[in-house]
Parts: C-alpha cells; sequence; structure tokens
C-alpha cells in the first residue's frame, strides 16, 4: 500500500518554531554568562594635612622647535630623535637652487650698479670741468650731479640684495641653534619645507623643569606652602631649586602654571614629557588638626589621560563620574570635587568598567 506523505506544517508553525529556536539559542550564553561583582566602599571623611598634591610633567628649562626659513624640498634629514648635536651642526638640508639662483641675480645686479656708478661719476668729472670754464650751463652740473648720487644709491641697494641673497641661501641649511638632544624631528626627507614649519626640536638636557597646572581656587594655598616638593617617577620626594608662578591665569581652564626647576642631580635621569607629582604642603595659617576631607581608595581611581574619574554604585549597576583628586596618604586619595559623604564607589575601577560588572552585596 503506497506510503501517505505527511502533511505540511503550516508556514506560521514553522516560522514560530524557527524564531523559538533562535531565541535558545541565543538565551543560552547570556544566561550561563555570570555578572561580574565589585567591592564597593561608602565615601567617608578622614582627618587630612592641608595641602595639595596635583599631577605635572617634565619640561625642558631650554628647549627650541627650529623651522625652515626658504622653501623647498628636503633634500637630506641629518639627525634623528636622540642624537646629540652641537651648536651649528647641520640638522636637515633643503634644495638650494632657487636660492643660488637669486645669489647669482642679485650679483648680476651689482655688476650693472657698478658700471652705471662709474659712468656717472665721469660725467660730473667732465660737467664740473665743463662748467669752470663755461661751457656748459649751472643745471646740466645739477643733473649730473643728480645721476650721480642715483647712481650711488642703485650700487647700495644692489649690494644689500645681494647680501639678503646670500643670507637666504644660508637657510638652506638647517643648523641647531645650541648643544643639546633632538627631542623630535617633525619633517622627513622629500617632505616640503615652508618658512614657518618646524624641521625639529631641540632641548638641551640636564636643565629640566616640573610644570604643573594649579586651580585658580587652589591658588592662594600653593602660594602659602611651607614646602614644595616633586615626586619623581622613582617614587622619591624632592625640593625644586627654583620656583615661579606665572602671574595670569589660563581664561579656560581657570588654572594658574606654576614652574619648578630641578637640580641637575634630580632631573638627570627625567625625560621631557615624563609625569610627576608635585605636593604643595603646609600652607601658612593652616590648622592641621581639625582638617578633614573625602577620601577614596587609591584603586578606586581611573586615570586616563586628563580624565580622573570613580565608578559609582547606582541602583544595581555602576555609573562613571570626573572627580578632582587631591594628596594621597597611604592607601587613601583625597577627593576634592565630585563626590559626596556616603556615596558609595567601587574599590577596583579596572573591573568595575567590564560591561556585566555590578556592586557586590554587602556582607
Amino acid at each position: 500500500m503506497p506510503r501517505t506523505p505527511a502533511p505540511p506544517l503550516p508556514f506560521v508553525a514553522l516560522r514560530r518554531g524557527r524564531t523559538l529556536l533562535l531565541a535558545a539559542l541565543m538565551a543560552g550564553p547570556l544566561q550561563a554568562r555570570a555578572a561580574v561583582e565589585v567591592p564597593v566602599v561608602e565615601v567617608r571623611s578622614q582627618a587630612t594635612r592641608r595641602g595639595l598634591e596635583i599631577d605635572g610633567a617634565v619640561q625642558a628649562v631650554r628647549q627650541a622647535t627650529v623651522a625652515a626659513q626658504v622653501s623647498g624640498n628636503v633634500l637630506q634629514l641629518q639627525v634623528r630623535a636622540g642624537d646629540q648635536v652641537k651648536a651649528g651642526q647641520p640638522l636637515a638640508r633643503i634644495d638650494e637652487r632657487g636660492a643660488v639662483a637669486a645669489l647669482a641675480q642679485s650679483s648680476a645686479g651689482v655688476a650693472q650698479a657698478e658700471a652705471d656708478l662709474r659712468n656717472a661719476r665721469t660725467q660730473l668729472e667732465r660737467s664740473r670741468e665743463l662748467r669752470a670754464q663755461g661751457y656748459v650751463s649751472q643745471s646740466a652740473l645739477d643733473n649730473a650731479e643728480n645721476q650721480f648720487k642715483a647712481a650711488e644709491a642703485g650700487m647700495a641697494q644692489a649690494g644689500a640684495g645681494r647680501q639678503q641673497a646670500a643670507l637666504t641661501r644660508s637657510f638652506a641649511s638647517v643648523t641647531a641653534p645650541f648643544e643639546g638632544v633632538v627631542l623630535a624631528t617633525h619633517l622627513d626627507t622629500g617632505d616640503l619645507a615652508i618658512p614657518g614649519r618646524a624641521v625639529a626640536t631641540v632641548y638641551q638636557p640636564g636643565a629640566l623643569r616640573a610644570v604643573v597646572q594649579v586651580p585658580a581656587s587652589q591658588a592662594m594655598l600653593a602660594r602659602t606652602a611651607r614646602r614644595i616638593e616633586v615626586q619623581l617617577p622613582d617614587q622619591r620626594w624632592v625640593a625644586p631649586v627654583r620656583r615661579t608662578d606665572l602671574p595670569t591665569a589660563d581664561a579656560v581652564t581657570q588654572t594658574v602654571e606654576w614652574r619648578l626647576d630641578l637640580s641637575g642631580a634630580d632631573g638627570g635621569s627625567l625625560l621631557p614629557g615624563q609625569t610627576v607629582r608635585v605636593r604643595f604642603a603646609d600652607p601658612a595659617g593652616a590648622t592641621t588638626a581639625s582638617a578633614t576631607a573625602l577620601s577614596v581608595p587609591v584603586g578606586a581611581l581611573l586615570r586616563r589621560g586628563e580624565l580622573t574619574a570613580v565608578y559609582v554604585a547606582r541602583g544595581g549597576q555602576f555609573v562613571l563620574r570626573a572627580v578632582r583628586p587631591g594628596a594621597t596618604q597611604g592607601d587613601r586619595v583625597e577627593v576634592l570635587a565630585g563626590l559626596s559623604a556616603g556615596e558609595r564607589v567601587a574599590t577596583d575601577a579596572v573591573r568595575a568598567g567590564l560591561a556585566d560588572a555590578r556592586p557586590a552585596a554587602a556582607r
């Protein structure tokens, strides 16, 4: 007896089955993935020493960015970053064919001016002799004298033009302004150099300083600090040999720049651009016994470039919030702005930044 085929499933039922299967496949891995629980700690106040700690950067006291003064292709870049250079040592060579042609043209102009001057001098001497004998008028003599003076001016102008052309030709070789180290090169062989375009940056090692931007609201505290120290990358705190605070505040960031010169021994191992920590301690008139400030664990801070933030627990999840850190005391950091007492923050900012992180339940 022939086998009767099974009736086909309705289209709706088939589509529903595929949907349920797809949902089951997608839901399986998500349900199996466990959330990452990150411990949290309550923000609290603690007794603290009055002072201020801010991140700064190392900067060379003597640094120059050498720029091209003529246009032309760079034929050869003669140094690399990190090279030691002497004062006057060539850094790059620029195509000088245009400058050579201009020098030749100006030299020809000088030769023409010399010939005109000789001719004017001869005409003047002849006019004077003829005037003495009464063969020419006074106006003819005056005209000869004026032509001679014009020839003298033309000679001076042509000579100045030749000097300018020779000076322009010398600019084809870009040289170091002083003895130092090449910090960076900004052009390469074949690039087009134009007047004002940077070629290389040179700095003098051994003379370094820490530069820090102090908030304008804390400017008085910094000025009255009895002790200013710089923390080097090797964790040593050293005192600057000279300190300077600029007399103006930045209109955008509302900060005052402080420059703290380091001794040769302290700055000998540093490089421009390194990050350091600057501490303004023991301000005059501060009562250290009664001073309190909010603080969080050191691991709670997340630093990404100019951003310093913490993860605040809210509704079973973490919310990133920018804060302004202060001084570090032991394993805790002062928080000058951005948090309130009683809020809870993640103790591990790295783990709290994961997509499936959530605050751990209190025990």
